[in-house]
């Protein structure tokens, strides 16, 4: 499933694409993707203008002249490519087998001049619509903890967030509700570089008070350095993941420990290797000689 970096990286694309441009037309392919689409999906969106296009956690959240936000996810397999109908220039031009429109679902004529085109496969994918006033108390937002990238996330919260937690720290990152947006490649890629096991007691990064330590600036400075460089190289490509433009990311061939088991330790000096274990159901990659 695409993580943080996947969904910044596909709503920077859409950006020249949808924000401050109207929707002249919506194109239903089917009444659902993994729920049924809203009622009146199509009249509710045609005419309206995006005002601006943001994300929270992996959700991607287009705010419209009319005060609903549609709320996109992209599910296991989903992916935007953006068209050019007309323009020189463009965001990119799209060169994926994809573009057969065999799985297009959603389609978004936008006065920019762009098409903006949802592609699903595997339809685990969904919209909704809900009003702004709304929102927070929308059921997939509401439980989300802080933004990795955002001016809430610091270690003093960090560290209040994991107090007295029982669970494993590879565990504990992986809760949406302590930290947005992590997924298993990027905590396994933190993790390894704050130097901390995956299979560490959560609570270890916190005193009896909530207050932080050494270890838990290390890991939220961690935390932010890999996703920003992840950001950068247009998120991780290993299965379906695609820009807008239909380009890989490249932050995969960046990874010091996920996919890696049996290879040599990146950190200087260890001369640990790569292994893999399963913790709550996936696979976690960590040296055990360097991380602790």
């Amino acid at each position: 499933m695409p993580e943080l970096p996947e969904v910044e990286t596909v709503r920077r694309g859409l950006l020249p694409a949808m924000e401050d441009a109207r929707i002249l037309k919506v194109e239903a392919r089917r009444p659902d993707l993994r729920f049924p689409l809203p009622k009146d999906f199509v009249k509710r969106l045609t005419g309206k203008t995006v005002t601006s296009l943001g994300r929270r956690a992996k959700y991607l959240l287009a705010d419209l002249s009319s005060g609903e936000v549609l709320l996109m996810h992209l599910g296991m397999s989903g992916s935007f490519r953006v068209e050019n109908s007309g323009k020189s220039q463009t965001p990119g031009e799209f060169h994926y087998p994809r573009g057969d429109g065999k799985h297009d679902h959603v389609i978004f004529s936008m006065s920019s001049g762009y098409t903006v085109i949802f592609n699903d496969p595997r339809r685990f994918g969904f919209m909704k619509l809900i009003p702004r006033e709304r929102l927070e108390e929308e059921p997939h937002l509401k439980p989300l903890g802080p933004e990795p990238l955002g001016n809430r996330f610091d270690a003093e919260t960090f560290a209040q967030s994991l107090q007295g937690k029982k669970t494993s720290l590879k565990a504990a990152l992986s809760d949406q509700r302590i930290v947005a947006g992590l997924g298993n490649i990027y905590v396994c890629e933190a993790l390894h570089r704050a130097h901390l096991s995956p299979k560490r007691r959560a609570s270890t990064l916190a005193d009896r008070k909530g207050r932080p330590n050494e270890m838990t600036k290390a890991l939220a400075d961690a935390i932010r350095f890999v996703l920003n460089e992840a950001i950068k190289q247009g998120g991780s490509s290993l299965r379906d993941h695609r820009q807008t433009t239909g380009e890989l990311g490249y932050f995969q061939h960046h990874f010091r420990v996920y996919d890696r088991e049996g290879t040599a330790c990146s950190t200087p000096g260890c001369r640990g290797k790569i292994r893999r274990i399963v913790q709550t159901g996936r696979s976690t990659f960590y040296c055990p000689v360097c991380q602790r």
